[in-house]
C-alpha cells in the first residue's frame, strides 16, 4: 500500500473525525445521523492514520507529491 495522501489531507481528515466524535459525545448529533457520520468519521480517522485512501486509487488521484 503506497501512501497517496498529503500531510494536509491527513490532518484535515483527523480534525473532521475528532469534531464529529465530539458532536456525538456531547449529544449534538443523535440518531441515524450520528451513526452514519460516526462511521464516516471512523473511516476518515483510519485513512488519516494510514495515509492511504482506497477511493483515491480507484479514481487514480493522489494529494501526495
Amino acid at each position: 500500500m503506497k501512501q497517496n495522501m498529503s500531510n494536509t489531507d491527513r490532518y484535515v481528515r483527523a480534525i473532521v473525525a475528532v469534531v464529529v466524535a465530539a458532536l456525538i459525545y456531547f449529544n449534538v448529533l443523535t440518531g441515524t445521523a450520528a451513526v452514519v457520520l460516526g462511521i464516516v468519521a471512523g473511516v476518515f480517522l483510519l485513512t488519516a492514520l494510514v495515509g492511504f485512501c482506497p477511493l483515491y486509487t480507484l479514481f487514480k488521484f493522489s494529494t501526495k507529491k
